[in-house]
């Protein structure tokens, strides 16, 4: 598992835990971008696909490929801030990045440790939602991919016949299921209060609820709005891992569909 950071967001100041994907190298091995600690961050206003990858180098098999750049969303005002990578020269320089150079001695050491005890079973409480499998998050490239990477989280949360159309209506409903409209904003530039309320209106009609996915954040009007419909919120970083942003959204996760 990836090692947890302290992130601190530029814009509100609030303190966030922040572990960066995790990707399985062709090796087999799994491999987490190191991250620079107490870099000062800013606020994503524009996109490039170049700026959206860094060299990372396998610390098993050395192999070095481009893996997505870490993005942060925060939780308390939507913001979304890009993490910066410590260069492959800098990681190897100081000896990092090498913890499987001698792996017998890591499963020695693993041996060594006592083993932990742990109750049989720990019961959930009684408003605890069901547990689901972790989300496996597939990497955004294209337009087209964050829209398949909102419908597999969709399905993750439990709703059922999630449909992506061939091609985008005029009404920029992205994906529709049983009782669910989403919309899915892939460009560089926040959503905005337009947006969220044509989706409401979209939602009213088909009495669905309404989940808007976007890359870029979203202004305040357009998080106060959405606060007051009660529409959940997620920002998706090109990882294709989506993040609640308000209260709807961190409910939607915690019930499920």
């Amino acid at each position: 598992m990836a090692e947890t950071v302290p992130v601190r967001c530029p814009a509100c100041h609030r303190e966030h835990a922040y572990a960066p994907p995790v990707f399985p190298c062709a090796c087999g091995a799994p491999i987490a971008p190191p991250l620079v600690r107490g870099a000062t961050l800013s606020p994503i206003t524009h996109r490039t696909w170049t700026d959206a990858w860094v060299a990372v180098r396998c610390p098993a098999c050395g192999r070095e490929d481009e893996w997505p750049q870490p993005e942060f969303g925060c939780g308390g005002c939507g913001t979304v801030v890009r993490i910066p990578v410590r260069p492959v020269s800098e990681v190897y320089a100081d000896g990092a990045g090498g913890q499987a150079a001698n792996p017998a001695a890591s499963q020695a050491g693993a041996a060594a440790r006592p083993a932990t005890t742990l109750p049989a079973h720990i019961p959930l409480p009684p408003t605890a939602a069901i547990p689901r499998p972790a989300f496996q998050p597939v990497t955004i490239r294209t337009a087209r991919d964050a829209v398949t990477a909102a419908a597999l989280y969709l399905r993750w949360l439990g709703f059922r016949d999630v449909r992506q159309p061939e091609n985008r209506p005029m009404s920029g409903i992205d994906l529709r299921a049983p009782g669910l409209v989403a919309q899915v904003d892939p460009s560089t530039r926040p959503a905005v209060l337009r947006d969220i309320e044509c989706l409401w209106l979209n939602g009213l009609t088909t009495s669905a609820v309404s989940v808007f996915f976007s890359l870029a954040g979203y202004t305040d009007e357009a998080r106060t709005r959405a606060d007051d419909l009660g529409i959940p919120l997620f920002v998706m970083d090109l990882t294709g891992m989506p993040q609640p942003v308000n209260d709807p959204a961190d409910e939607l996760l915690s019930t499920g569909a």
